[in-house]
């Protein structure tokens, strides 16, 4: 059975009304809509008051990683030398963002609360290697803010580790 020519001219009134609406369509660059409370993006390590790093090596985050995209490379505190609270410290701390899957693991798995998942979500590169984070990248302080929703719209509470920082 071939098609009517009534069933074709009905198709093209749904697109003759569509023409005339003023499209609501949301510039993506100029207006970001806001990213849910309990959203995870970009890594974060986290520094104690005094300066001190909170990481203390115990790759506790690597061992939870289910994508393996954590690197934690230990080294011993000194007296001269110290870096974290603990008897050690992440000489290295790499993320391959590339292999991540932003469970968020790795926070949960953190005794210290050194390394949290905030809500910056643009972390497009053009070279693979650049998406490679390590400590340095992960220890400074977002680049942009990201508008976050009101957390009394949705019925999911904030994390503990997010409201005593």
């Amino acid at each position: 059975m071939s098609p009517q020519p009534f069933d074709s001219v009905k198709g093209f009134g749904v697109t003759f009304r569509q023409i005339f609406r003023k499209p609501i369509t949301q510039q993506y660059p100029e207006y970001k809509r806001p990213v849910y409370p309990r959203f995870r993006g970009r890594h974060r390590l986290h520094l104690h008051e005094n300066g001190l790093e909170k990481c203390v090596g115990c790759s506790l985050c690597a061992a939870a990683c289910p994508a393996d995209c954590i690197r934690v490379v230990p080294a011993e505190n000194t007296a001269d030398h110290r870096v974290s609270a603990g008897e050690r410290y992440a000489r290295i701390y790499e993320i391959n963002l590339s292999r991540c899957i932003f469970c968020g693991y790795c926070e949960l798995a953190c005794p210290f609360d050194a390394i949290t998942l905030g809500n910056e979500f643009e972390l497009s590169e053009y070279v693979r290697d650049d998406l490679i984070y390590t400590k340095d990248m992960l220890l400074a302080e977002p680049i942009k803010q990201m508008p976050v929703a009101d957390a009394a719209l949705y019925d999911t509470p904030i994390p503990y580790y997010k409201t005593h920082s």
